[in-house]
């Protein structure tokens, strides 16, 4: 999982050297990722010093730039795989919130990777019929063999507007990886105990990560 998170920082840094400003096309997969990625990057660049000082205000960033961005109750629901009609109304409804908050710390983590890689996507492809889109990209490395990165995006029903809810790395899915963490743990003590390891991780002070500390100094 930390080589996913690591993947995680760069593409939404590193996009940068390849988008254009622009403002959130959500009726368009490929311009989701691109936009967003820049809107976020911008935003971190802009309070690198706030950010050094108070780690905290990333997760802020994620909350009010990524998080729209994000259909996180359907990540919620995939991770629960089977285990989805077992857990109660009320549980499934702290559950769904308690890993929205989950998924901002996830990604605030993430940030503190950004290492001035370069991230190159594939063509956007033709999507008018598909409800779901895969964008594919390559992660450049001098130092380091190229790593291959996929988003996944659907398109909501009622909105018809598309939503980023999964990302894969190696063909290592972030949610597939959750679902097997959290799996044995549904089974043996139940919901409570995967919304309260969850919960921990919220609750731990933001770090930021040597490889940001030395880009700011």
């Amino acid at each position: 999982m930390k080589k996913i998170l690591v993947i995680a920082g760069l593409w939404l840094f590193s996009i940068v050297g390849i988008a254009s400003a622009q403002e959130i096309n959500e009726d368009n997969p490929y311009s989701l990722v691109h936009g967003v990625a820049m809107k976020t990057f911008d935003r971190i660049k802009a309070n690198q010093a706030e950010i050094k000082k108070n780690p905290e205000i990333m997760r802020t960033i994620m909350k009010e730039e990524l998080l729209p961005h994000i259909d996180y109750q359907f990540a919620a629901f995939m991770v629960l795989g089977k285990h989805f009609k077992s857990v109660p109304k009320d549980k499934l409804s702290e559950y769904v919130q308690v890993f929205r908050e989950y998924l901002i710390t996830t990604y605030a983590v993430a940030m503190g990777y950004y290492d001035n890689q370069e991230v190159l996507f594939e063509p956007e492809v033709a999507y008018d019929d598909k409800k779901s889109v895969t964008v594919r990209a390559v992660v450049k490395d001098p130092s380091r063999p190229e790593i291959n990165v996929a988003f996944k995006v659907r398109k909501d029903s009622r909105t018809n507007e598309w939503k980023a809810y999964d990302m894969v790395a190696e063909g290592i899915s972030m949610l597939n990886s959750k679902r097997s963490e959290f799996e044995s743990i549904l089974r043996q003590q139940g919901i409570d105990a995967v919304i309260s390891l969850m919960r921990e991780k919220i609750e731990n002070p933001m770090e930021i990560k040597k490889e940001l500390e030395k880009d700011n100094a």
